[in-house]
Parts: structure tokens; sequence; C-alpha cells
């Protein structure tokens, strides 16, 4: 009969119970990983809104040790030991996560007495020893988080105390023992528990929540749908809809990779079918993408490092990102539109696309909790607690929907979410914290600052083209924070100090440090939408570059125009607004062959266009003037051989 069992061949029974054993083992390292996030988020809460549960409210280094043991152990648990290992080794992975607990345990239990007694400059035996298993951990898990090429980093820079003392010239700095460098990297405040660590626990860990709320609630669905309802049926929709849905959703999440891999499975098959290639569909995604971790108000984690970095509230930082990002925006809109003109692309038929109004109705707990969102951080001021209240309204109002509620499967797939997101995060930046706390112990990184400068000879255009090399090729290896962090260090006190405004130079750094996610050979970005588009990931690369040409060009440009990045009276930032907007208009039609109102142009046009466009960008009053008399002379021009050939097409 049809329905009776196959005999089982030689060998299957005991390969069925091995599938079964390691299913029941995933499962249990999945709730181990599960259980520790937990502990790990109630820990934040606790100590964010002081809580004091248990009794337990430990002081800042040793909350921060804490944290590092819980999630530096996550990661250990959650990424394998090699990246294309289909499998954990489970019991390297649990003893490496058990030596992280009990080594940042001990020194949180010893948080008190490292401060009192100066352990920094002479610990206990038992403290050095901890603290020499601690280094080794973190550098094994940077490697597993971040790569071979952050872990070589970390491990030149953060042992370079080691042979400061002999380097040449400027590079010559304060030189430590072994043990010494050991316990300025552990024990000290400006290394593994130092800026980006304390950034980590003061407000990355909310917004991370926040992030996880919003997608397992299906907040990710609804901004797409709003986007479908608003722009779907225009020319190109489909191709606007991806701009508007991606750059808000990743503007939330603050993650380039993740934020594609929710939108692209949508927003990709429909530009095809519209009649966009699939390279080039795929690298609009990537583009939309990448400049979301741009977008306020939840940028990526480098925002929350710049701004304890600059001594800023990290309002200022969204005030000061909120007009590039629109900007950058705006151009990738001009030029989906112009190639879905010049190709008679149409959008989607409306009986396809939802309604506003019910989007809007189903909506409204995203769009409240984002309201609380914004109203807590600027508003009131409250940065590190925002996403929590954020996060709490999301859950109580989509609590109302059977489809949204958190049920308590979505529960799990919150919690693992946001410990490994959190744990890798601690992995990269504790690595991170070594580069940080061996150019801050030696010295080095004040004199490599000023040397710089000396070399520039305060040309403030060539230190800009060097920063510009410099971010994008560390970009390559590392991550954006990664990159924005070795950099602030180094590069932006010597922006700083040729008269650069300190926000527009910490901006500088990372905007081009982001340009590797769409630019070969790496573009993590365009290889990923690629993969979802099915097409050749360099092709899309070459496009994402292309799309994306306005993030070469903003940062120059609100590097000399401070109005840009709201510093400046109204009046001046609404001019300058204006001209970056026209001459964003002009650059895009050069680029795509096309103008409004005048249609396909050539090549001698193309190039003037943009040229025009370059000029208006310059913020000087007769090179703006020289670049609107290019632009008018080409309308001019074209209308005029436009009529006169339609005119000779009716004689004839």
């Amino acid at each position: 009969m049809s329905g009776d069992p196959k005999p089982l061949a030689a060998g299957s029974a005991p390969s069925a119970r091995n599938q079964a054993g390691s299913s029941s083992r995933a499962q249990a390292l999945r709730w181990l990983v599960r259980i520790m996030g937990a502990v790990g988020v109630l820990m934040a809460i606790n100590q964010q809104f002081l809580l004091n549960l248990f009794g337990f409210q430990p002081l800042g280094n040793a909350y921060l040790y804490y944290l590092i043991g819980l999630f530096l152990a996550v990661s250990f648990l959650a990424i394998p030991i090699q990246s294309k290992a289909r499998r954990h080794l489970l019991w390297l992975d649990l003893l490496l996560g058990a030596a992280a607990m009990i080594s940042a345990g001990y020194l949180g239990l010893h948080g008190l007495e490292i401060i009192q007694a100066g352990w920094e400059y002479d610990a206990p035996l038992i403290a050095d020893i901890m603290s020499s298993i601690l280094i080794l951990l973190v550098l094994e898990g940077v490697r597993r988080a971040g790569g071979p090429i952050l872990l070589v980093t970390a491990l030149i820079f953060g042992s370079y105390p080691l042979f400061a003392g002999y380097m040449p010239g400027f590079l010559w700095g304060t030189q430590f023992s072994l043990i010494e460098t050991v316990r300025a990297h552990v024990l000290g405040v400006e290394s593994i528990i130092g800026i980006p660590m304390q950034v980590v626990a003061e407000l990355v860990i909310g917004f991370v929540i926040f992030g996880s709320v919003l997608v397992v609630t299906k907040g990710s669905e609804f901004f797409m749908e709003l986007a479908s309802a608003l722009l779907g049926h225009s020319r190109g929709g489909p191709a606007k809809v991806a701009v508007m849905g991606s750059g808000i959703l990743g503007s939330l999440s603050g993650s380039v990779i993740s934020n594609i891999l929710m939108s692209a499975p949508f927003s990709i098959p429909t530009m095809k079918r519209v009649g966009y290639p699939a390279s080039y569909a795929a690298a609009v995604e990537s583009c939309a993408s990448t400049g979301a971790t741009l977008m306020p108000p939840v940028m990526g984690t480098v925002a929350f490092v710049m701004a304890s970095f600059l001594g800023v509230q990290y309002s200022t930082i969204v005030a000061a990102a909120v007009i590039p990002a629109l900007l950058f925006y705006v151009a990738l809109l001009f030029q989906v539109d112009m190639f879905a003109a010049r190709r008679g692309l149409q959008g989607l038929p409306r009986s396809e696309l939802p309604d506003i109004w019910p989007v809007l109705r189903k909506g409204w707990p995203y769009l409240l909790s984002l309201a609380v969102l914004i109203y807590v951080l600027m508003g009131l001021r409250m940065e590190s607690r925002a996403p929590y209240y954020a996060s709490a309204v999301m859950l109580i109002a989509t609590a109302f929907n059977r489809e949204t509620r958190l049920t308590f499967e979505r529960f799990k797939v919150l919690l693992h979410d946001i410990a490994v997101s959190v744990g890798s995060l601690v992995a990269i930046l504790a690595g991170i914290g070594l580069v940080v706390g061996g150019l801050s112990y030696t010295g080095v990184a004040g004199a490599f600052s000023r040397e710089l400068l000396l070399y520039a000879g305060g040309n403030t255009a060539l230190m800009l083209a060097a920063g510009a090399v410099t971010s994008f090729v560390l970009g390559m290896g590392m991550t954006v924070t990664a990159c924005y962090i070795f950099l602030s260090i180094l590069l932006a006190p010597a922006l700083i100090q040729t008269g650069l405004d300190p926000v527009a130079s910490h901006l500088f750094i990372l905007y081009w440090g982001m340009l590797s996610y769409i630019t070969p050979p790496v573009a993590l970005a365009a290889i990923t939408a690629a993969n979802v588009a099915r097409t050749n990931p360099l092709t899309t690369g070459v496009q994402a570059m292309r799309l994306g040409i306005t993030l070469f060009i903003l940062p120059f440009i609100f590097v000399y125009d401070p109005a840009l990045i709201m510093h400046g009276t109204p009046m001046e930032v609404l001019h300058s607004v204006a001209l970056a907007v026209i001459a964003i208009w002009a650059l895009t039609s050069g680029f795509e062959a096309w103008i409004y109102r005048v249609g396909r142009i050539g090549l001698p046009s193309r190039v003037a266009f943009g040229l025009g466009g370059l000029l208006i960008l310059v913020p000087e009053p007769i090179t703006s003037l020289t670049g609107f008399a290019i632009l008018a002379c080409v309308i001019v021009l074209n209308l005029t051989l436009g009529r006169r050939k339609a005119e000779a097409k009716a004689e004839a």
C-alpha cells in the first residue's frame, strides 16, 4: 500500500537520532540565549530607571562588567566559531561563555575596590588573572562578530603600549609592560569599559529593543503599506515605495542589512514587475537602506557614540543629521522618477494598492509610539529612556489587534533578536575599546592629529580629501562604528583645529565610512540586495554607487556650509536647503539624462547641467549665480531645439 512506511535503510535510524539530538541541542541553545537576553534586558531597565530590583543596583563600572560578561557569552553561543560553520562546537562555546561570565562577574563584584584601591595601577593576582582571561575572550568575541580585519586592528592598537617607546617620531608614546597594559585595558576606564561600551549600556540597548519590538509587532509591514498607499500609483511607484518605506523602516531599526532583508523581498519584485532591471532594483533598495541609518530619529549605533565623543546630547546629532539625510532621499526620489520617465515606466494599478485611511487606522500604534519616541527624545531630552517608553507604548497599543499583539512565539523571537543584536554589538565595541585605549594611554592620538595638521599645512581641502579616502578604505575592512571611532580619535581633532565645525567634522567621517556599504568591492548592502534580486552583485554595486552619488558629495557640502546641519539662522538654513535641493536636482538630471518639462537631453547638456549643479553647491554668490545661468541656458537651448524638431517633423 502506498500509505505504508518504507523500511529504513541501514544506518538511517542512528542518523535520525543524531538529527533529533542536534535539533534538541539547538533548541536548548536558543532558549539559553533567550534567557540570557531577558536577564540582560532586565538589568538594563533596572539600571536605567534605578529600580533596585532584588536590591541589585551596581556601580557604573560594575554594571559594564556584568553587561560585558553576559552579552559576550551570548555572542559565543549565537555566533559560530567559524563563519561558514554549520553548527557550533557547543562544548567550546559553553566553556568560553562561562569564562566570560566568571571573569567579568568577578570584576563586577569588585567594582568599588577597582576604583578606590586603584587596581588599574596595582591589582591583586586574582584580578590580574581574571583581566587576562577577559581580554583574550574579548579578542575572540571581536573575531567572531567583527571578522579577522577588526581582530588584527584590535590586536595591533591594543598592544601598542607594549612597543610605543620604540616607535619613531610622532608615533612614539608612553610604554607599558604586559601586565600594565592588561590592567589599563580591563581595569581602566578608557578601553574595554570606555566610551563605546558606555554608549551601549546607556543608549543603544534601549534602541535595539525598540527596533526589535517594531519588527515582531509587524511595524515593518505597516510602513511598507503606508509607502505603497502614498506613492505606489505614481510613475515608477514601486521604486519610490522602496525609497520611502526602507527609509522610514531603516531609520527606526538603525541596521542596514536587517532592513534590506525585511523590505527587499517585497520591494524588489514589484520594481522588477513594472520594468526596473533587477540590478537597478537591488541598487535602489541597498541605497535606501544604507541612507536609513543616517536618518533620525533612530540612527545607527555610531550616532550615539558620536554624541558621547562630542560631549553633546543625542538630540543635537539628530538635529544635525536631518537635512543631509532628507537631501539624500530627495536625490534618490529624483533619480528613480527620472529613470522611470526616460523609460516610460508606470506605477502599480490603484486596485492593487491599499487605501491610505485604512492603512493609517491599522497602523496608529506605530505612529503613536514614534510620536512618543520623538517627544521624549527631543522634547523632554530623556534620550536614554525614550526608546523604553516608546517600546512600552507600542506593545500596549498593538495588544488590541490579534495580528500584531505580542504572542508567546513572538516574545521568543523578540528575546532572541535582542540578545543576538546586543551580543554582537558588545563583542565588537569591547574590541574597539582596545583600539581607543591603546591610542589614549600612549598619547599617540593627540600627536598623530598634530602631525597630520602640520603635514597638511592647514589646507582644509587636502585634509578632507585624505579623511574621505581613509574613511572609505577603513570602512571596507571594519564596521562603520569601528571605522568612525578609530578616525574620530586620529582625524577629527585635526579637522576641528583647521576651523571646521566639530559636528560637521564627525559627520563627515561617518558619511564616508558608510559608503563601503554600497561601493565595490565590499558593498555589503548591494550584495545582500543582489542575492534577493538574483542578479550580479558587482553590477548592483556599480549601480548603487551611481545612485548613491549624493553621499559622496553631501559631506563636503555641509562641512563648508554648516547651515545644512542646522548651525545658522532660520533664513540661512532655508537659503542653503533651497540651493542644495536645486543643485541635487541638476546633478541627478545630468546623471539620468532627463530634465522635467524638457525631456531627454544629450551628453553635452548632461555635462553642462551637472556642472551647473556643482557650482550652485559652492557656498559663494558668484559661483551659485554662474550655476543658475548655466542651467537656464541648457533649458532654453533644449526647449528651442525641441520646438524646432517638432516643427520640422510637423512640416514633414
